[in-house]
Parts: structure tokens; C-alpha cells; sequence
């Protein structure tokens, strides 16, 4: 008995000093076998809906809802290519015509206020008369001054009295024009001019007229030239190549 004793003591002893020596593990972990992986079993997650954000400054994320540092730099880029600038920057080229007798003097007046310099020139062209505007013959000459009166009245001071021997004369002309439609417009202004006599006929001739010219110029000034030519039912306002 007491040597039994002392054979597990010394027992002891020697386990003691394994352990503290390194040759024995306590508590060493046991590995368990890991299972087969099934490969037609495996399936790839959907991308996750957020990306989190880079910590270095290099890698961040740019919030579409902060205003971008090169923002103002890329809408001005795009604003100076884009077409809707090119078209407001454009220059164009445009004749307005033809004009004669009282009509020629208020067209003048009226561009010399645009102040265009050398981009306005005329041009003497030689004009088809098709059709005329005008006021039957009257009976005499109390007549005659009568009607100029009226018109004065109703703001018409461009006119013609017919003088020429023969089935119109007496006759007052208010303007003459390439085409009926031109010829009808006109017709209606005089109308609302209450200018009631007046009447739309056929009439072959030629005369001198004014065409003008304008050259190189911008969007603003063939606004104003649109809203002008209205003004001028018997005139034409049309684009035209430019010269080079």
C-alpha cells in the first residue's frame, strides 16, 4: 500500500514536468473532419443593394445628390457644344422687300432704328405688278379730295391717284403686289381700317422697287424683322444664303 503510494507520486511528478516542459498538450482541441462540398449545390448571392464606401478619399463614393467639384465645369462645356446654343448664336442672312413709294419711307425708318450699319444694303430690282389694291374711279375732282380726306382720317397716307388717260383714271391706288394673296392681305388691313370701297383687282406693268439686304445677322434682330414685316402685309421676309 504505502508503495503504490509513492509510485503514483512519482507518477505525478513526472507528469507535472512534462507539462510545464511543453511535451504534453492540455486541452489540446479535437479536428473534426469537414464534409464534402456538394459543387451543384452551390449558388452565388445576389450583389448586395449598397456598396459601403471607401474610407480612403481615392476610393469614395461620389453622392449623386452633392454637388460634384467639376460640376460647373461640365454644365458650362456642355452648354457652349450644345445645338440649342449654336442655333441662338447662329448668323443668318435675310431679304425683305419689295418696297415702293410711301411704304419704301416707312420700311427706312423703321430699319434705321436697328442700327444694323453695314450689314443693311439695297437693291433696285425691277417689280412684276400682278395685282393692285385700289378705289374705283370717283366722278370729279370734290370727289377726289373727299376720299383722300377719309383715308388721312383712318391713318392711310400711302397712295396713288390714277392721272393717265383712259378706264382708270381718277382711280386711287393703295398699293400693287406680285400676288393675289399678297393683294388680299393688304385688302384686309384696309379693311380694318375701315376703308370700305377698296377692292382687289388684276394689273400687268413693272416698276422700281427697294429690296433689302441683311447680312450677318442674329437671332434677336430677325425676331424684331419678323415682328416688323408684319406691319408690311404686302411685303416678303425670307432667309437667303449668305455670300461668302
Amino acid at each position: 500500500m504505502r508503495t503504490s503510494f509513492w509510485l503514483l507520486l512519482l507518477a505525478n511528478v513526472i507528469l507535472f514536468a512534462l507539462i510545464q516542459r511543453g511535451w504534453v498538450w492540455r486541452d489540446e482541441p479535437v479536428l473534426l473532419a469537414q464534409p464534402a462540398l456538394n459543387e451543384e449545390k452551390i449558388r452565388l448571392q445576389d450583389e448586395p443593394q449598397s456598396v459601403p464606401v471607401a474610407k480612403h478619399p481615392a476610393l469614395a463614393v461620389i453622392n449623386p445628390a452633392a454637388p460634384h467639384p467639376f460640376s460647373s465645369n461640365l454644365q458650362l462645356s456642355m452648354s457652349i457644344s450644345s445645338p440649342v446654343a449654336a442655333r441662338t448664336n447662329a448668323r443668318v442672312c435675310l431679304e425683305w422687300g419689295e418696297f415702293s413709294g410711301a411704304e419704301l419711307k416707312f420700311a427706312s425708318a423703321a430699319l434705321s432704328d436697328l442700327k444694323l450699319g453695314n450689314k443693311l444694303e439695297r437693291r433696285q430690282v425691277e417689280q412684276v405688278i400682278g395685282y393692285w389694291v385700289y378705289i374705283p374711279p370717283l366722278g370729279s375732282k370734290a370727289a377726289i379730295n373727299q376720299k383722300v380726306a377719309q383715308l388721312k382720317a383712318r391713318g392711310v397716307v400711302d397712295y396713288f391717284i390714277v392721272q393717265d388717260a383712259g378706264p382708270w383714271r381718277n382711280a386711287i391706288s393703295l398699293g400693287v403686289f406680285k400676288t393675289q394673296e399678297a393683294a388680299q392681305n393688304f385688302l384686309n388691313v384696309m379693311r380694318n381700317k375701315d376703308v370700305r370701297s377698296a377692292r382687289v383687282g388684276e394689273r400687268s406693268g413693272k416698276q422700281k422697287a427697294t429690296l433689302f439686304i441683311l447680312s450677318g445677322v442674329g437671332s434677336a434682330t430677325e425676331a424684331r424683322l419678323t415682328s416688323m414685316q408684319k406691319d408690311f402685309p404686302g411685303s416678303e421676309l425670307k432667309n437667303v444664303p449668305c455670300a461668302h
